[in-house]
This record gives C-alpha cells, structure tokens and sequence, in this order.
C-alpha cells in the first residue's frame, strides 16, 4: 500500500504554481508553445490560455451555462437492466478496457492488469471485479429528491421504522430510477477504484499520489483526480446529467474545472460510437457528446 504524502502549505502551493506558470509563460513567448509536461501542474482554468484547442476538434464550444438541450433516459428503470444492456453494449462492441486505468477484460469480464500496470491498494478480492461506475454519483443527484432526504411512507422497514436515501429515493422516485440507470453515466471500472472513488467529486489535486501501480487515478480528502485521458469523458457526462435532468449536478466551483477538462480532452472515436450504441438501446441521443462528435467530424 503506498504512502499518504505530506500536506502542502497554501503559501508553498501558491508560490510552485507561480514558478510553473511563470516558465510555462516563457516557453509561449519563445517557443510559441507550451510542453506537454506542465500540463497536469497548470490551473484548470488557466489551460485554455496554455493550451488552446485547435477549432473542430470536439466539444471546446460547449458552454456550461448554455447546454445544449437534451432528452434523459425514459426507458430503462432499473440499474440491474443497464449494467445487463451495458455488459451485452461493450461485448458486442469489442470493447474490453476499464475506463480509468485502462485493464483489460474478458467476455465474462475477468479482469487482467498484466497491461495496464494497475496494482491493488488493499482490496485484493474487489480489484478483480469489474463494476459499473456512476461518474456523476448517485448521491449527486439523490440529494435532490426528497424521498433521499426526507424518506417516504412507502420506506418502511421490517420492523417499521421509516429509511430514507437511495434505498428509498430507488423505491419510490420514479425519476431518480431513470437517473441511476442512465447508460450514459456508467463505465466499467476496477472494483476497488469504484470503492476507493465512493461518492467522491472531482479536482485537480496537488501532486501526483500513485497508490494503482501505473494507474494514473488519485483519491484523496475526497476528492478524485482521474487520468488526464478522462477528463473531457467526465465533463462531458456531468453537462448531459445536468442538460437532462436539471438537478444542480455541477457545483458552481466546477463549472470552469469541467469547461477547461471538456477543452482538454476532446471525444475520441470510442466516446462517440459509445453514445450512438447507447442511443439505440436507450432511446434518447445525448447531445452533448452528438455535438462534440460532429465538431470533431466522428
């Protein structure tokens, strides 16, 4: 298991991230451009400026505060069916890769690291499970139903006494069921990741924590950071959430972290035939990734 590492003042944090600028700024006034390798130390909402995307290339337009509009999932009502449809999606796909740390597995969805590098953590047993991810959690936008809050009458248990949370929100909220089986929000992840991550927001976290082998996913003082070839992936799913379901899933401090990720990391082929897949089993096409797959001509 590897090491927490030490705390890092506020004033020592400032001072790198000026010193990083400052040299990410020389190399865009002499070279006209700035190495790969300060990307993951400058600011979200700075990467624009470092990093500019070129136009056409996928999703850079999309504003958070001007979504394009788009249907939620009316059609599937039960979590269990959407990770049956989505094992069924990725098997006749050929895709058999884990989303954060790139693992492989089979058509029975054994699991291989030998690849990717991935190491467990602690959990042995649930790193060799495959598990389908929320990205948005579902306490993201449970929250927002009062059955999670507040309970219902219908949520009683054994013995009488009344519950709340998901348990209740998925017995009897028929639109958080829609929303915690929406295919778009879930990817198959390693077991023990999907644990570690829990109900965790994302940031951009100082340093770089490695506690997966050569899995670039860091979770700490909850708060996850994923590899930089997920960002626009996961930016992309919280603005379809938010478009379709209208729940507040993206907190104002995220809203330029989730536009500068979306610009980072433009769909790739796999994101764009994912969604189509999807389409056809659940019905409703996700525009945001449709718009984003257009720009990029996929």
């Amino acid at each position: 298991m590897a090491k927490r590492r030490k705390k890092t003042s506020p004033m020592k944090s400032i001072i790198t991230t000026l010193l990083i600028l400052l040299v990410a700024g020389g190399f865009m006034i002499f070279k006209g451009s700035t190495p790969e390798f300060l990307r993951q130390y400058i600011p979200p909402e700075l990467q624009a400026i470092f990093y500019p995307t070129p136009t056409g290339t996928g999703g850079g337009s999309i504003a958070i505060n001007n979504l394009p509009a788009t249907d939620g999932n009316t059609s599937i009502t039960s979590f269990s069916t959407a990770k049956t449809q989505l094992k069924k999606l990725y098997v006749q796909a050929g895709s058999f890769t884990t989303f954060y740390c790139g693992s492989s597995f089979d058509e029975e969805f054994n699991l291989d690291h030998s690849q990717s590098g991935f190491h467990y953590r602690m959990n042995e047993t649930r790193a060799n499970r495959v598990e389908w991810e929320h990205i948005v959690p579902a306490e993201a936008f449970g929250q927002s139903f009062a059955e999670w809050r507040d309970g219902h009458p219908d949520c009683l248990d054994s013995k009488g006494e009344p519950y709340a949370g998901r348990r209740c929100a998925s017995k009897t909220s028929p639109q958080f069921k829609l929303m915690q089986a929406d295919m778009y929000n879930l990817v198959p992840a390693i077991g023990e990741v999907n644990g570690d991550r829990s109900n965790y927001s994302y940031a951009m976290l100082q340093g770089e924590l490695r506690e997966y082998g050569q899995c670039n996913m860091e979770i700490e003082d909850q708060k996850a950071e994923p590899p930089d070839d997920k960002f626009g992936d996961i930016a992309r799913t919280y603005m379809y959430m938010e478009s379709a379901y209208h729940r507040g899933v993206i907190s104002g401090k995220n809203v330029k972290l989730f536009e500068a990720w979306n610009r980072m990391d433009p769909v790739d082929r796999w994101e764009c035939e994912r969604a189509r897949l999807i389409e056809q089993i659940q019905g409703n096409r996700n525009m945001i990734v449709a718009q984003a797959c257009q720009e990029a001509g996929l």
